[in-house]
């Protein structure tokens, strides 16, 4: 499951040390889902076994989690949120493999929208709409751990917030990608043109030509890695899981990927086999310092401060 490091303008947890999140999710990740498979193999009456390993497995977490220190604003998060986060629902498990490794996932989703959007003492108010969003749902559960998403993230430009495409961090290279997807009876026309057209019969529509947005990404992610030395490849694609696009010139620098194209699109993505990379992990940080986050201090840090 790739790694949620930035939605829109809220606050990360990732923005607090990008060389250690990564690497606590996935092994945290792999662990729960062991106790998970572990507990759905194994029958009822051995469930007790179970629970005291689960235990054993959070006191080794949380001893690990007491260690370590307060610095700048970063505070040791208290047992019960980490609890709640290296968590996974044992109760009313499913019937199938395939059935449990989806279920698993789901609750990572959670977990990894709770990392995207709040730390320890702030948190950000969050549209509900995120939580139902089905391309950010499944760029997370497609893509493996080494990817990092930044979903539409807003940064900071000449003093002035700019919402960017889906940026794909790989271990290799920066992809921004744009989705445009209709009904799937629609042929997607594109062109040079400041619109693209979308055929439904007789019936034609414009859209906006995402190349335009690409442009502007790739200019405002450039700009960004200039600021600070670094040079990785940045790609720009548009991606369709729904539609035909079709074009008489292939748009210059610019990957189309439609319907047709899309799985061996998605299986290169999911067949890299890489380590997370420093270079990566570097170039993720400078854009998280380069990001807007907008956020709130938790209302149990207000009352404490008010106590003191």
């Amino acid at each position: 499951m790739a790694q949620l490091i930035k939605l829109q303008d809220y606050i990360s947890r990732y923005e607090w040390d990008i060389y250690r999140y990564p690497t606590q999710y996935i092994r945290q990740k792999n662990d729960q889902w062991e106790l998970l498979y572990q507990r759905w193999q194994q029958p009822e009456m051995e469930k007790t076994k179970e629970d005291e390993a689960l235990e054993t497995h959070k006191e080794g977490i949380l001893q690990k989690w007491k260690k370590r220190i307060k610095r700048k604003d970063i505070y040791v998060e208290s047992i019960e949120s980490v609890n709640n986060e290296t968590d996974v629902e044992y109760d009313s498990l499913p019937s199938s493999e395939t059935e449990l490794k989806q279920y698993f996932l789901d609750r990572l989703f959670d977990i990894q929208m709770k990392w995207a959007t709040s730390t320890v003492s702030r948190v950000s108010v969050v549209d509900s709409k995120f939580y139902h969003d089905e391309l950010l749902r499944f760029l997370l559960q497609r893509f493996p751990d080494t990817y990092f998403i930044m979903y539409m993230p807003v940064f900071e430009i000449k003093q002035a917030p700019v919402e960017s495409d889906i940026l794909l961090i790989s271990p290799l290279e920066i992809e921004i990608i744009h989705f445009l997807e209709v009904d799937d009876e629609a042929v997607i026309m594109a062109g040079e043109e400041r619109t693209w057209t979308v055929t439904r019969g007789e019936d034609n529509e414009r859209v906006i030509n995402p190349l335009i947005s690409l442009k502007r990404s790739e200019k405002w992610i450039q700009g960004i890695l200039r600021l600070h030395n670094m040079e990785v490849p940045v790609k720009k694609t548009v991606v369709s899981r729904t539609n035909r696009i079709l074009y008489a010139t292939a748009p210059y620098q610019t990957k189309v990927v439609d319907r047709l194209a899309f799985e061996g699109w998605l299986n290169e993505k999911r067949n890299l086999s890489s380590p997370l990379k420093k270079t990566q992990l570097h170039v993720t940080e400078c854009l998280l310092k380069q990001s807007i986050s907008n956020s709130i201090r938790r209302p149990e840090w207000e009352t404490e401060n008010k106590e003191s």
